[in-house]
């Protein structure tokens, strides 16, 4: 059996792999004018950080849900670490 404090490091670390899968969402490389402002060449127009970590959220949750499931039911169990009770 896993703790609570397991399990928000196991959603802490799906959150952040998700988002990486995310961001790369909806970018596209369109003619772009040269910035005259020093903002740098690479950087999206329009990033739409707020949509993208509502995505990243509820589909972590999801993604976080199915591999709780797994370890609660046995099918992936998590090994004893040792000093544990």
């Amino acid at each position: 059996m896993i703790g609570p404090t397991t399990a928000i490091a196991i959603y802490f670390v799906v959150w952040w792999t998700v988002l990486f899968a995310v961001l790369p969402l909806g970018m596209n490389q369109g003619p772009r004018e040269r910035q005259t402002d020093g903002g740098d060449w690479g950087a999206p127009a329009n990033p739409n950080l707020k949509k993208k970590f509502i995505t990243t959220t509820w589909v972590s949750a999801i993604v976080w849900a199915v591999i709780m499931v797994i370890i609660f039911t046995g099918i992936l169990p998590l090994p004893a670490l040792p000093g544990g009770g």
